[in-house]
């Protein structure tokens, strides 16, 4: 889709990806933006940019930020559901809350917000895109609930594009580790990985193609064409990241034994 003279609204875009997309979409493109987060925004922000702090995690939420958006720009051409986080664990006992807090982010709001923009442009062209993750397709240990929530995305997209009857594109980002804040933990950074503006830039370039699965990284698209001719590359792999897994569990298990 043309972005030129669109209106926009992305979440998470404080900092990371988030921020990456909502700069380049600023100074490329003449484009009226929602910007919202969580956390505070400490960076300049362009005139062409209404900010607007909240918790898209909740269905409130989410209704308020789109009463914003239309309060502030009219109508909103895309979508762009960026906002998520992650955990790196070992599952150690049962408890709702903690998965339903990482469900409620990564996957019903990108979903409710789906259907919200597919009835308010009933008619007209609209896009969304939503930051999945490459885990998404090929789950790792330590990332089971965060690979889950993506995997869900994913699953439902590509079925969702097949039941609407409308002119909305449904495009869903496969970053790999991306070099932000989100993997700034002592847990065991995923290779490969890729910079913000790197995820940016192929984000914007698959809006204007619309193109239903965005692979910002070379590496995963190879990895894809390897573990299909070669369906060991994968396993390997994983065992590699589970035995990084395991040593960190032993490095945490010896520094709360010092404290």
């Amino acid at each position: 889709m043309n972005l030129d003279n669109k209106n926009i609204v992305i979440t998470g875009a404080a900092s990371g990806i988030g921020l990456s997309i909502l700069t380049a979409l600023s100074q490329k493109y003449q484009v009226k933006i929602v910007a919202t987060d969580l956390n505070p925004f400490d960076h300049s922000i362009p005139p062409n940019v209404h900010i607007h702090q909240g918790d898209i995690s909740t269905e409130k939420g989410v209704d308020e930020l789109f009463e914003f958006a239309q309060e502030k720009l009219g109508s909103i051409d895309l979508f762009i559901a960026n906002a998520g986080f992650a955990y790196y664990e070992q599952t150690e006992k049962e408890n709702w809350q903690h998965i339903d807090r990482i469900y409620r982010c990564n996957t019903f709001s990108p979903i409710y917000s789906s259907h919200k923009m597919a009835r308010l442009n009933q008619g007209r062209e609209y896009g969304m895109l939503i930051t999945a993750s490459f885990m998404g397709k090929f789950s790792l240990p330590g990332y089971s609930l965060y690979s889950s929530t993506k995997a869900a995305l994913l699953s439902w997209a590509d079925a969702y594009r097949r039941e609407k009857d409308d002119q909305g594109h449904i495009m869903m980002l496969c970053p790999v580790a991306t070099k932000t804040h989100f993997f700034d933990t002592t847990a065991p950074v995923p290779w490969p990985t890729q910079t913000a503006s790197d995820v940016s830039a192929a984000a914007i370039k698959g809006v204007l193609a619309n193109k239903a699965l965005i692979y910002p990284s070379k590496l995963s698209v190879l990895t894809l064409l390897l573990n299909w001719a070669f369906p060991l590359v994968m396993p390997i792999y994983k065992s590699i990241e589970q035995f990084k897994f395991k040593k960190w569990l032993q490095g945490r298990e010896a520094a709360e034994a010092k404290s």
